[in-house]
């Protein structure tokens, strides 16, 4: 295992909507109950983003901050230099669309990400409000997923992405499918925080690093999630 796990938490300042901060401290409780040691490092969006990070995490946010943030991390590179140097990374919502080639700006005009995933996204016709369910991939070996959505994004994926989930109930990617994934970077809509709604998430990304994980008390996480998806899925 790494003698110390470093946590990266992009632009607080601009993107940290509906609790996704919340994403951060879930990998923090989840490394340590393992007796993992981690350094979190809170980067602002007038800092360099460090390329020696092991978890990279990105929340949502509203239009403009989304494009301020895709406009500097384009400038900046340490993103990329971190993913190619096999680090992994949490997308959400607007961060999710940033990490695509182009994404809807303020009125619906074309907006350059970063190109780090092989998918485009636009501004649908209407909002997306509430709770999503959807059924993983079964490749990753995850239990369903359940979090809240609230965006207007439409994304679409390239041949070099794999779809996260495919929704039982909610938007997601606009398609039927909910987020996407390639190597260790994974890109979702979901919020609540995804990691508190998911811990099984959060043990994907830690693992891809620290390697394979022992078994925690997971009974508090479960109950929220009993409560969620029985609110949500049809009986």
């Amino acid at each position: 295992m790494q003698s110390e796990l470093s946590i990266v938490w992009i632009y607080p300042d601009l993107l940290s909507t509906y609790g996704d901060q919340g994403n951060v401290l879930v990998l923090e409780q989840r490394a340590r109950a393992r007796g993992i040691v981690t350094r979190t490092v809170h980067v602002r969006s007038s800092d360099p983003v460090p390329r020696d990070g092991h978890i990279y995490l990105i929340g949502g946010g509203e239009d403009r901050p989304q494009i301020l943030g895709a406009e500097r991390l384009r400038r900046d590179g340490g993103l990329h230099a971190a993913i190619e140097r096999g680090a992994a990374l949490l997308a959400v919502c607007a961060g999710y669309q940033i990490m695509g080639s182009v994404f809807g700006g303020e009125e619906g005009q074309p907006v350059p990400g970063i190109g780090l995933l092989d998918i485009s996204s636009g501004r649908g016709e209407r909002r997306s409000v509430g709770e999503l369910a959807g059924e993983v991939d079964p490749a990753l070996g995850l239990p369903m997923l359940t979090g809240f959505e609230n965006h207007m994004g439409v994304t679409r994926l390239g041949p070099g992405v794999r779809p996260l989930s495919r929704t039982v109930v909610g938007t997601g990617n606009g398609d039927g499918t909910e987020g996407c994934y390639a190597g260790k970077v994974i890109g979702t809509y979901l919020h609540g925080p995804a990691l508190a709604r998911n811990p099984a998430l959060a043990d994907l990304l830690l693992s891809s690093i620290v390697g394979q994980l022992p078994p925690i008390d997971d009974s508090w996480y479960q109950r929220l999630r009993d409560e969620r998806l029985a609110a949500v899925l049809p009986r």
